[in-house]
């Protein structure tokens, strides 16, 4: 007969029943063990546990038996060899802990006996499945556990990158002062902001909205830094002006972003503005909400202004506006987050409130977002970046209300 490989061992005095059961179970293809006492046995509880064990014990040292079995955590049923057939000898050992119980000699009745090692093997079968299965599981979620520790290391690092490659808060800027709020909804931010002097007398600001979350969208935000680090770098050498024009900006984005292959876009407000000109000249690629302009004793507005999304097309063009600063004035920028956290039903009451809020002289960074509660929010819905410029006369900034 074909060898098998389950493994049955026999606990019994009586050598001779233990001489005859174990020929019947060889004869039937399973390994087989023989000792008179557990003691005799201990070893294969070490080295090599059965799948099944038949045994002629007491029910107390079946219940011994069963509980060491427990403590290796592998399903090896008992079977209790009985000599009588006493329905209270036969609950006892059911109770102390054996699967089923056989008369000896338990070779008389071979095919009950057949039927009771079929249906034991069975069940260890399912237990071992079962209990393979639960290991893969646990080893899945130990897995799963490291990568998303490991995956949270990695946002957070990130994240400090990010935090690292954004400018100074509360800056002196060729005659104005800037400030700026990043507040991403997850670990990294799709949003992202600059600003920085480009000669003596200008700045350049802009506010830009990676499509989409993630990493993939953090890493559009280092394209970004990136590519204005080399312009910057481009006009100190001469070798290239681009970062004078908000449209050709725009442009070196354009270009960057289809280069990647990412399928990635982005909404930018790029302004540069000329203290000693007193212009803004600005150019759009479909940011919304749009800056928020005002003049101290004058009229507070949405600046006018449309254009294609940076990342899209492969040669887009953009207008150029231009604005009179002949006043002290203040610009804000926002991200359109922060449109997310204005409790109004239309677009329209959105964009009225905010105006209302920066009207009634919330312009600051602070006094904005103590207005929207921005620190109260556990969960932001969007990235919300902010960036307020405020003209200053003779290095003393405009007087503010909050």
């Amino acid at each position: 007969m074909t060898s098998r490989t389950e493994r049955i061992l026999i606990i019994d005095a009586d050598e001779k029943a233990r001489a005859d059961l174990s020929r019947y179970l060889e004869a039937r293809g399973f390994y087989v063990t023989g000792y008179p006492d557990v003691s005799a046995a201990r070893t294969l509880f070490v080295d090599n546990l059965p799948d099944v064990i038949f045994a002629d014990l007491s029910p107390a040292a079946i219940r011994d038996l069963a509980a060491r079995l427990e403590e290796t955590e592998t399903f090896t049923p008992i079977v209790a060899c009985s000599s009588t057939a006493s329905s209270t000898d036969v609950v006892d050992a059911l109770r102390a802990g054996a699967a089923d119980v056989v008369l000896k000699p338990c070779n008389d009745d071979k095919g009950a006996l057949d039927d009771v090692i079929e249906k034991l093997f069975d069940r260890v079968r399912v237990n071992r499945l079962n209990q393979l299965y639960r290991q893969e599981l646990e080893e899945a979620n130990r897995d799963l556990r490291d990568g998303i520790a490991e995956l949270r290391a990695d946002q957070r690092a990130g994240r400090k990158v990010q935090l690292r490659m954004l400018p100074d808060r509360e800056q002196e800027v060729s005659g104005i002062h800037i400030d700026h709020l990043i507040k991403p909804s997850l670990y990294l931010s799709g949003d992202f902001l600059d600003y920085f002097p480009i000669s003596e007398d200008k700045v350049l600001v802009y506010i830009a909205d990676v499509s989409g979350h993630g990493a993939s969208s953090a890493f559009v935000t280092v394209l970004l830094k990136n590519l204005t680090n080399r312009l910057q770098r481009n006009l100190r050498r001469q070798s290239s002006d681009d970062i004078l024009y908000p449209e050709r900006f725009l442009e070196r984005i354009n270009t960057e972003l289809l280069d990647t292959g990412l399928g990635k876009h982005v909404t930018v407000f790029v302004g540069i503005i000329s203290i000693e000109e007193r212009t803004l000249r600005y150019a759009v690629g479909a940011h919304f909400p749009m800056p928020i302009l005002s003049f101290e004793g004058g009229e507070t507005a949405f600046l006018e202004g449309s254009g294609l999304p940076v990342g899209l097309f492969e040669q887009p063009e953009w207008e150029v506006y231009e604005v009179a600063l002949d006043k002290p004035f203040r610009l804000i920028l926002f991200s359109d987050g922060i449109l997310e956290v204005i409790k109004a039903k239309s677009l329209d009451e959105k964009e009225r409130t905010l105006l209302e809020l920066v009207s009634g002289g919330r312009h600051t960074i602070a006094s904005l977002s103590d207005a929207l509660n921005l620190d109260e929010i556990a969960e932001l819905p969007d990235d919300i970046a902010i960036v307020a410029v405020t003209d200053t006369i003779n290095g003393s900034e405009l007087t503010s209300s909050n």
